[in-house]
């Protein structure tokens, strides 16, 4: 029976945090991942392992009327100077997993694609979903391949897929890791009172989008059959924030001094990008609706309960 939703990447900061959206919303789900996720719900089955093959994802595609891609190993500055780890970690089983939908037309994908990767704006610009693509990173690069292959999917065999594109995502779950999250980075300098280095003076401008609005989005987007075709929706607060405002208002949450110390930009940071979610809300009615400061503040008093 095809009633579970199937989530990929289910351990990390977006997957997990959906996985429980979810069952909580009684759906069954189908929770896949590299690494055992900390998962323990009574209607969420837990896959552990590493799918690569067409083979390994068709019995558990063949149980679900939905399938969320979440999986990602990188972010921009890690794979920088290595796009054969793109290949391998990311394109490699996103391709496997298609290869699988071929004979599963009915089947729904949700791809978790990354604004915050695809687009660079110009001042006063904001993007929509028809703006220029234009990557800086293997790790962007690789998310526009995605969103390629599976446009190509959706022509080919009468597929139906959705394509998020999230600005920069932060909340609760976010685990402080070197290189993933420039929030939690900052939140464990401020903990141990250590220096953060900067790339950069602090003027590149983000948006960035608190967890919990997302996920809304997310869920939205598995709530109804999808119609045939690709179609990519920004999931994104709408307001561009300078790095340097960023981390004051940081200081400001947490009431504390962030030491900071600059450097010289990274090639693969685009200076801006800001984003218009227009068409998210239109589609589904959706808003991103935590602000800033209160998005901060409740991932400090989770921040604060967490021994990383």
């Amino acid at each position: 029976m095809r009633d579970s939703i199937l989530i990929f990447g289910a351990s990390g900061f977006v997957g997990s945090a959906l996985t429980r959206a979810l069952a909580e919303l009684g759906e069954r789900v189908i929770a896949v991942s590299r690494r055992p996720p900390n998962l323990h719900m009574e209607n969420v089955e837990v896959v552990t392992g590493e799918l690569s093959q067409a083979d390994h994802f068709l019995p558990l595609l063949e149980r679900s009327r939905v399938v969320v891609h979440a999986a990602s190993c990188s972010t921009p500055g890690s794979s920088a100077g290595r796009p054969l780890e793109e290949l391998q970690n990311n394109l490699h089983p996103l391709l496997a997993m298609l290869q699988a939908l071929q004979s599963l037309p009915r089947t729904d994908l949700l791809y978790l694609s990354s604004g915050g990767s695809l687009y660079c704006t110009d001042p006063g610009e904001v993007a929509s979903e028809g703006s220029a693509i234009r990557p800086r990173s293997y790790h962007g690069a690789s998310k526009v391949a995605a969103e390629h292959f599976i446009s190509a999917w959706c022509s080919q065999y009468r597929g139906r897929a959705t394509i998020l594109r999230p600005s920069n995502l932060y909340g609760p779950g976010q685990m402080e890791r070197m290189g993933f999250g420039i929030i939690p980075t900052c939140m464990g300098k401020i903990r141990r009172g250590e220096t953060l280095s900067v790339w950069g003076d602090g003027t590149s401008v983000r948006d960035y989008l608190y967890i919990d609005d997302f996920i809304k989005l997310c869920v939205a987007a598995t709530e109804r059959p999808m119609p045939n075709g690709c179609f990519p929706y920004n999931a994104a607060s709408g307001q561009g924030i300078g790095l340097n405002t960023l981390l004051d208002t940081l200081e400001l949450v947490t009431g504390q001094h962030l030491h900071r110390d600059y450097d010289a930009s990274r090639a693969v940071d685009a200076p801006r990008i800001v984003m218009s979610a227009n068409l998210a809300r239109e589609q589904y009615g959706w808003s991103a609706t935590t602000s800033l400061h209160e998005g901060l503040k409740k991932t400090w008093a989770w921040f604060n309960t967490t021994q990383q």
